[in-house]
């Protein structure tokens, strides 16, 4: 196939992209992995926090969106079809290691956090905000999975509760529901570092 053809699938939408894969068109599937592997990786990082692993359920997550194309019906678009294919991998892989301790790797700052920062917080003031990114993310790993994954959806990647709930299978009240009990249980958690942390400042 030419580059200019190439080009020319770059800019199909997905449904038409879909339908030349099912046909057997590897070309069309690979266009649709391009457009959403960093997104799809993203999404995974943000549950299993390893880049090793990350790598491993990213590409776990094409190859079984690959092999079930052609059970797939288009009900739903194929961006929410691959993003519950993506949760499902990541959610049971920490279902599988929810016994072992210790983590693997140190968060990022999140949106919120990165809002907060400032270039002239003095060196204790940078050093507090290291520390509640620590406890964030610890508050974070905390959750119940199912608040979890409605919560780093929704947070982390900007879905509208609509889309997370399609993602996660449920309604959109259940997700609602979720972020308002996350929420709190993060409030809780966070209270009194965030208290004792800024009052030093």
């Amino acid at each position: 196939m030419s580059n200019k053809m190439n080009g020319q699938m770059e800019d199909f939408a997905d449904e038409r992209l879909v339908e030349q894969a099912k046909d057997g068109n590897l070309k069309a599937f690979e266009a649709l992995v391009e457009r959403y592997q960093e997104r799809i990786y993203h999404t995974i990082y943000g549950f299993t926090r390893s880049h090793q692993d990350t790598d491993d359920l990213a590409q776990e997550a094409f190859m079984y969106a690959f092999k079930s194309l052609k059970n797939f019906k288009q009900k739903s678009s194929f961006y929410t079809w691959l993003y519950r294919i993506a949760v499902n991998l990541a959610l049971n892989f920490l279902k599988k290691r929810k016994k072992e301790k210790g983590r693997e790797d140190f968060v990022e700052s999140s949106s919120f956090l990165e809002r907060a920062e400032s270039s002239s917080l003095s060196p204790e003031g940078r050093s507090v905000k290291k520390e509640l990114e620590e406890k964030l993310q610890e508050a974070i790993d905390s959750l119940p999975l199912t608040y979890k994954a409605s919560f780093l959806l929704v947070a982390f990647q900007g879905m509208s509760h609509r889309q997370a709930a399609q993602i996660l299978c449920c309604s959109e009240n259940t997700v609602s529901w979720r972020m308002h009990k996350a929420r709190k249980m993060l409030q809780a958690k966070l209270k009194l570092y965030v208290k004792e942390g800024f009052h030093e400042l």
